[in-house]
């Protein structure tokens, strides 16, 4: 066996782990990569990138099926599934080539291909070939698509979004469990590509919704749509033929039976801790298996170990992940003189149709410790101007502020263009703007963004109508 002494060792190469590399490197530290599947990352090759690619396909056709209502007449639209997904391979191909340029500027002594275990606190053994002896480790192995119990050995017609990408055409039918991100923007993709769609979920969350109102609205909006089903339970499903006979019972019990062609598991992705050997570290684990860390740090707990990205499970985007990944190397590079990192602001946006987005604290978040310490501001976009123009007036802004500072908090919503909406809101709670000092902004006219300004003049009024009975100093969530 090759036996191999480093100053640091990063498992996995995806955007977490490219990340702590360079910037290891960057500290002068003898840094290695391992990496176990293909190169690429999971956003490249089986996330955001190519979800967006069909995403803009659906949104053509929708376009064109939906232009009626302006006068415009673009006759009989068609669909074809074998050109849709060979532009979201091709494409998604590209992005993944970028990737593999950053990993084959990697000098090939600081790279290993294989599956790394821990056989120690600071040993690797990577599929038998190599034992490293590492000062300091990086976790960065990312995460795997959920895979459901019930549904397990079933047959070909059960995939998860990993597999979508990879289709030549389109399919006839897809049962969507799970109404997260990747399930909602997936499944309305395939709906407006003629694909028949229907989603099932266990409880009554919509994407990364906290806030009951905007929920509610979601759910209303959505339905309009979309066949969604709550409070569902997968029971069995049986392959037949080409076709998946799928068994779901309904809050009340009551079992039904559809067939789809597919039935795609979108109930969330798993940390891939559980078999890289974290038993023999060690360090003090959760019981979801992944060790407790410090998020400014990414230090599991006071070990020379550091985890990122997908692997820790806190905010499983691909800029958090590259976050993660530059605050993990740069400690591990420097060790022991470990330092906080940047830690921006939370964004999450689902690209859905209207956006959904959540910025900053969010609700649940603000109401954890028991009586409510802030304000709340909203708008609904049903009849704001721009979006009325651009017929896409649905949805509710919630804006939240708080007593005393009357700092901006965060935000959730569902409404047009809510990606922009979020990036602005989300500078200015980086920024610690007041309530007051973002009306002060300019906002141009007509614009989505006017709808924001109305959101905050309702927050600022309920902050000045709650301040004479609410006592400031007892207030944290801005702290």
């Amino acid at each position: 066996m090759n036996k191999l002494d480093v100053d640091v060792a990063v498992i996995g190469t995806g955007t977490a782990g490219m990340t702590a590399y360079r910037a290891a490197k960057a500290q002068g530290a003898r840094t290695v990569v391992i990496e176990s599947g293909v190169y690429g990352t999971t956003c490249a090759r089986v996330g955001c990138m190519p979800s967006k690619l069909l995403i803009a396909a659906s949104e053509a056709a929708h376009a064109m099926q939906h232009s009626g209502p302006f006068g415009v007449h673009a006759g009989e639209v068609r669909i074809d599934g074998p050109a849709v997904m060979e532009r979201v391979k091709r494409e998604r191909d590209r992005f993944v080539g970028f990737v593999l340029e950053g990993v084959d500027n990697i000098p090939d002594e600081d790279k290993l291909r294989g599956h790394a275990r821990f056989t120690g606190p600071r040993t690797l053994v990577v599929d038998g070939h190599t034992e490293i002896h590492a000062a300091r480790i990086v976790i960065a192995t990312g995460s795997t698509p959920l895979r459901l119990p019930q549904l397990e050995n079933v047959g070909p017609g059960i995939v998860t979004s990993d597999d979508v990408f990879y289709w030549d055409d389109l399919p006839r039918s897809v049962a969507v469990i799970g109404t997260g991100v990747i399930g909602l923007e997936l499944g309305q993709a395939l709906h407006r590509l003629g694909v028949r769609v229907k989603f099932y979920a266990r409880g009554g969350s919509i994407a990364h919704i906290t806030d009951p109102e905007v929920l509610r609205a979601a759910g209303r909006v959505l339905n309009e749509e979309l066949d969604i089903q709550f409070q569902s339970k997968v029971v069995r499903a049986v392959q037949e033929g080409d076709e998946v006979a799928l068994t779901v019972s309904d809050a009340m019990g009551k079992e039904n039976t559809e067939r789809f062609q597919y039935v795609l598991m979108a109930a969330g992705r798993t940390p891939n801790v559980h078999d890289i050997g974290l038993e023999h570290t060690g360090l003090e684990r959760g019981e979801d298996g992944i060790p407790h860390f410090d998020a400014r740090t990414m230090q599991c707990g006071n070990s020379h170990i550091f985890i990122a990205g997908d692997a820790n499970n806190e905010r499983p985007l691909l800029h958090d992940a590259a976050d993660h990944g530059k605050i993990a190397g740069d400690n591990a590079g420097r060790y022991p003189d470990v330092r906080p990192g940047l830690r921006r602001t939370p964004i999450a946006v689902a690209f859905t149709e209207p956006n959904i987005a959540t910025l900053g604290k969010n609700y649940r978040t603000l109401c954890e410790g028991g009586r409510r310490k802030f304000a709340i501001g909203k708008v609904s976009f049903e009849n704001q101007g721009r979006s009325r123009v651009m017929l896409q007036n649905k949805g509710l802004l919630r804006v939240y502020g708080e007593y005393g500072t009357r700092l901006f908090l965060g935000a959730e919503m569902i409404g047009p263009r809510a990606e922009h909406l979020a990036h602005t809101l989300s500078w200015a709670a980086q920024m610690r703007l007041t309530v007051d000092q973002m009306l002060e902004m300019p906002f141009y006219h007509p614009v989505i963004e006017e709808g924001v300004r109305t959101a905050l003049r309702d927050l600022a009024h309920c902050l000045t109508e709650g301040e004479s009975d609410t006592d400031a100093a007892d207030s944290e969530p801005g702290t």
